[in-house]
């Protein structure tokens, strides 16, 4: 990452937590370009007040206020700040992986850095503790100093599991998830969940390698159901492809996870589209299991490396551990391809696709770094560079249902990147972060 002079009072973009800068009440940016959510426009003007777009569009059509602060970015490139529509927090601490680790300090830890690296809105896909509700949307709070700066977090609760099945008991705090062995009792953990305030709910649908029972269709088919009754959309963990076309039977609104057990068919598609179904492929949570092994020069990548902690680190520079992990890659290297080929088809035939990496629920799926390399993963599958932008920003937004996120437009937040390289022609450019903005300011490094 790069810093810049953007005017003399605003100070840039770095690699630890950000606090807002006091500024003033108008303030207009100019910029080479600025992706909204949707579309690009060259030589563009935004004029913020109150921490939101109020206009947006040409310098040559769009005035400046004279009393407005005036902060030219040449030859920059704007986005919205991305939105992480399946991700986890606070499940982490170095390399250690676990519910004991779900605490105030590793959740803000972890959306410090979500938002380091230009996620602005982190959807927690279950696994989380009861913290999580005295967090959820805690903006007030941050404005107001009483919480760490970072990402702004949604998501599902605890989630409900399978008895006796996935996800594993170790990875979620005790308090966090709910398992169903019977119909009656999903709909009172959705109940229980409903009433604990939770923006989605989360069914895991996966047998891990037949090595547990996997949730019963009536088990799922009734919190899917009482989602629904209780006003909320429904998210379902897949693996396979026989799993996902179940879900969608039963009515679930989210596929938690790309289909990475054979090609998807016709009657997939179909499914999705009828049901307006979203699909969030994930690349990255089995491409995470061997990445980093196979490309030890990242280590020195700055971009890179401010992600990384130091017992990671350690772990990537460890030369067994990285022949060991690319020793158990064949498994993950065909997952991985699996999954790029269906999004590649399912996004040739207009299927709703949302943007997410399974990030934080592992040490080795890394906050931050992961999104980036996953928009990469929808280029490789066939998206123009701006169609997986739009996923990342306004379309992932949309499945959240956060209607002034993830877009540069006329009452939109103004949470945004600035990149010295053009994303909207070559994706790698994600990576070239110069400052984030939240709510119209730049972010100040501690």
């Amino acid at each position: 990452m790069m810093r810049s002079t953007v005017a003399a009072a605003a100070l840039w973009f770095a690699l630890s937590p950000g606090l807002a800068v006091a500024g003033p009440e108008i303030t207009v940016v100019d910029a080479a370009r600025v992706f909204d959510g949707q579309r690009v426009i060259t030589d563009a003007r935004l004029i913020l007040r109150h921490g939101r777009v109020e206009q947006i569009g040409s310098q040559a059509e769009i005035e400046a206020p004279v009393s407005a602060q005036r902060i030219t970015l040449d030859d920059r490139t704007l986005i919205p700040g991305l939105i992480a529509a399946h991700s986890h927090v606070g499940m982490v601490n170095g390399v250690d992986a676990g519910g004991h680790n779900y605490t105030r300090e590793t959740v803000a830890k972890d959306l410090a850095q979500f938002q380091r690296f230009g996620v602005v809105a982190v959807n927690a896909l279950g696994m989380n503790g009861g913290l999580f509700h005295e967090l959820r949307t805690a903006r007030e709070d941050r404005a107001r100093g009483s919480v760490s700066p970072g990402a702004d977090l949604y998501g599902a609760g605890g989630g409900v599991g399978a008895a006796r099945g996935a996800p594993p008991e170790s990875m979620g705090p005790p308090d966090a998830l709910r398992r169903a062995g019977t119909p009656e009792e999903a709909r009172a953990a959705v109940d229980a969940m409903a009433d604990a305030g939770v923006d989605v709910i989360k069914v895991w649908v996966d047998d891990l390698n037949d090595s547990v029972p996997k949730m019963a269709p009536e088990i799922y088919a009734a919190a899917i159901q009482q989602a629904h009754a209780r006003g909320l959309k429904a998210a379902a963990h897949i693996h396979d492809l026989e799993d996902a076309k179940g879900v969608i039977r039963a009515g679930v609104d989210i596929i938690g996870h790309g289909v990475r057990d054979v090609p998807v068919d016709q009657e997939f598609i179909d499914l999705l589209k009828a049901n307006d179904v979203w699909y969030v492929p994930t690349v990255n949570i089995n491409e995470a299991e061997y990445i980093y092994a196979a490309h030890p020069e990242w280590l020195d990548d700055p971009f890179f490396r401010g992600a990384l902690n130091p017992a990671l680190d350690a772990r990537f520079r460890d030369a067994e551990w990285r022949e060991q992990a690319l020793g158990r890659a064949a498994g993950p290297r065909r997952a991985v391809e699996t999954n790029i080929a269906n999004l590649r088809t399912l996004h040739q035939a207009g299927v709703k696709i949302a943007f997410g990496t399974d990030s934080g629920a592992t040490p080795l799926r890394v906050p931050g770094f992961a999104e980036h390399l996953e928009l990469g993963h929808m280029v490789a599958a066939g998206m123009t560079p701006v169609q997986a932008l739009t996923v990342a920003t306004s379309a992932s937004a949309e499945m959240m249902g956060l209607e002034d996120r993830g877009c540069l437009r006329v009452g939109c937040r103004a949470d945004f990147i600035v990149l010295t390289g053009d994303a909207t022609a070559d994706i790698a450019a994600s990576r070239t972060i110069e400052a984030v903005w939240r709510d119209g300011q730049p972010l100040l490094a501690d």
